[in-house]
């Protein structure tokens, strides 16, 4: 990555832009410094409406932070109700395309109504503040309409991406001790149906909990409904049309008067040890940190149409397409189906359709598109793009450079995100009317983010272009407070490796400008297409099958997806057709935690490279599944020779 390149803002763009020029963001980073906590509560002032003043911006006792102290707020009134009282009430909120070609728009009052109805069924059916509800959900308008119904009542809500496994699933119902299940029979992708109903009647045979399942009717196919348990949620919207009047409805449904460190989300991420873990993100800090970074980052207009093309189930869909767009009063698009089907061209035609202004996509997606050809997008008038987004990973710079060029037309900046599920929102990144633009940089930290780069010993590093550990050096708004149900190890694994810091896990360097370049993980977390995937959760996969003995996974660089997955295997002993098993592994593997995880290569091996206390050694197994030789240090091998042999070996199909 070269940081030679720079691509300075238009003067048309920094004209109109929240933030002008660069000594401007410099003076606001400046003030947030100088400032510290305080920086935060005139910014939550303007920015959030409450039903009750916080007394206090910061009680910070580490790493246990409370935010806006005193505070009562709502995250759902602050998404819709307040945009009631203004020219908002008629603007759109949500324009929603799904695969098949339907497509609905709701108005930010529509919204309000499908809001307040859903959130009587859940009161109806006797769900309240603090209880814990599960959605497992197409991308489709009722899972932004469930998400802001929990969030209207104090319903603490974990959205699984309809992705995973019924295994998966299981394992975070059980770990929230969820007693609500949201859900649909199914949704579209690639022309098939996805069947999400199937998996939670299988997720749920161990989940003793769970008293109701809402099942929202997509696609029509015949599933399985257990009496008592499970409701259709069209069913139960009638009957409350019949009962009440719509708008009865919405007057008995309030958003509840919560506190500010009230939880509004669990999100489940990987985590090296391979068991999920529940980030838990409380409501008035967080919503701060998304609604802004919509504005600083974004460069957010009130005619703007906003696209991010995140599922819901991932965290950029929760803070960028359902919580800060619409907090920030933006009209947010979803879509349910794949970019490529049918043909490859169908982003373009929403763009093109709905005349997007800002569309914020991934790396993966983006070398995808690179290696579709130019002839897709130029198909299409692009004109109405003004923003271009990259989040999830690192971008390449050649990357990068297509997407100004091709899609950009070279008159469309790119803000190039680096965040983290735990940090809730946007924490690097350019504001678009200021920083110049390098390709492969996320260049800088926005105000009121002190990020910086240490060494092992967690001294700071202050030579340019030198890798060390990315840190955040001071408590911030949107970041998580804990990991559900495990306080310990959110304290060691997010703030005992650096003094009164958080560490982040990810290597990053600073460059000559002071821009912040990241190279990627630290730990043995891969990252997939943007999906966060621990290689341990994948190992145990692995073993579960009867014909695997070990098993030792690392991440192997890919043009499209950023990392793939590589397993290394040893067998029990038996006549295995290792084509065959191949095949099976990586169905196996997409079985038990998703299709996404589905290993790229399967290496079978009578040995794995261990430590003579028996620690696999995954740092040889990523050398050599990198450059096929070994140059790190090897003295605490116990058997030298099975390196020789791994070199040799490759995937049998």
């Amino acid at each position: 990555m070269s940081d030679s390149q720079t691509y300075t803002p238009s003067p048309e763009f920094t004209s109109r832009a929240h933030v002008k020029g660069m000594d401007e963001y410099r003076e606001l980073y400046q003030q947030a410094l100088r400032e510290g906590e305080n920086f935060w509560a005139p910014l939550a002032e303007k920015e959030l409406t409450w039903f009750k003043p916080f007394a206090r911006a910061l009680e910070w006792d580490p790493p246990s932070a409370k935010w806006f102290s005193g505070g009562r707020i709502n995250a759902c009134y602050n998404c819709l109700d307040r945009h009631l009282l203004t020219e908002r009430r008629t603007k759109p909120a949500l324009i929603w395309e799904g695969e098949p070609g339907d497509s609905r728009v709701y108005t930010y009052e529509d919204l309000h109504l499908a809001v307040c109805r859903f959130a009587t069924v859940l009161k109806d059916l006797g769900f309240k503040s603090h209880d814990r509800a599960i959605i497992y959900m197409p991308m489709v308008p009722e899972l932004a309409i469930a998400v802001l119904a929990c969030a209207r009542l104090g319903i603490i809500h974990s959205v699984v991406f309809g992705g995973f496994s019924a295994e998966a699933l299981r394992t975070r119902t059980q770990d929230l001790n969820a007693e609500l299940v949201i859900t649909a029979d199914g949704g579209w992708r690639r022309g098939k149906e996805i069947r999400l109903k199937d998996a939670v009647d299988q997720a749920l045979e161990e989940c003793p909990l769970v008293r109701q399942v809402i099942v929202y009717q997509r696609t029509g196919s015949a599933l399985n409904m257990t009496p008592d348990r499970d409701v259709w949620w069209h069913e139960r919207d009638e009957r409350l049309s019949t009962s009440r009047p719509t708008e009865v409805a919405a007057e008995n449904c309030a958003a509840q008067d919560l506190d500010s460190e009230h939880p509004l989300f669990v999100l489940y991420t990987s985590g090296t040890t391979g068991k999920p873990k529940g980030i838990l993100h409380t409501t008035a800090g967080y919503l701060l940190q998304t609604t802004l970074s919509m504005r600083w980052v974004f460069d957010l207009r009130e005619d703007d149409i906003y696209w991010c093309t995140a599922d819901i189930g991932w965290v950029t869909g929760h803070s960028y397409v359902v919580y800060g767009p619409l907090s920030a009063g933006a009209t947010t698009v979803m879509y349910e189906g794949a970019p490529d089907f049918p043909a490859f061209d169908r982003w373009w035609q929403i763009v093109a359709k709905h005349k997007v202004s800002i569309f914020y996509t991934s790396p993966t997606a983006i070398r995808s598109l690179v290696r579709q050809g130019e002839q897709w997008p130029n198909a299409h008038d692009l004109s109405s793009l003004r923003l271009l987004g990259s989040v999830g990973e690192p971008i390449n710079p050649a990357a990068w450079e297509w997407y100004y060029r091709v899609i950009g037309k070279e008159r469309c900046p790119i803000v190039d995100t680096w965040w983290q599920t735990e940090t809730g929102g946007i924490m690097i990144a350019p504001m678009p009317g200021a920083i110049p633009l390098k390709p492969g940089s996320a260049t800088l930290p926005l105000p009121g983010i002190e990020a910086d780069i240490v060494d092992s010993r967690g001294e700071q590093i202050t030579q340019p272009n030198r890798e060390g550990f990315l840190i955040i050096r001071r408590p911030w708004p949107g970041m998580a407070r804990t990991i559900w149900g495990d306080p310990r190890r959110y304290e060691e694994q997010y703030w005992s490796r650096v003094p009164d810091a958080y560490f982040t896990g990810d290597a990053a360097r600073r460059d000559a400008d002071g821009y912040f370049w990241i190279l990627g993980r630290v730990d043995d977390v891969m990252n997939v297409s943007g999906h966060r995937l621990s290689t341990m959760e994948v190992e145990s996969a692995l073993v579960h099958h009867p014909a695997v003995a070990e098993a030792a996974v690392v991440a192997k660089p890919h043009d499209v997806t950023g990392q793939a997955v590589c397993c290394f295997v040893t067998l029990k002993a038996g006549d295995w057709d290792h084509g065959k098993l191949s095949t099976e592994l990586r169905q196996w593997v997409a079985r038990e935690i998703g299709p996404f995880a589905r290993p790229e290569e399967v290496r079978f091996t009578d040995a794995l490279p261990k430590t003579r206390s028996g620690k696999i050694m995954r740092r040889l197994l990523r050398e050599i599944v990198t450059t096929n030789a070994v140059t790190g240090d090897t003295t605490t091998l116990e058997d030298i020779t099975v390196l020789s042999r791994l070199s040799t070996v490759h995937e049998e199909d």
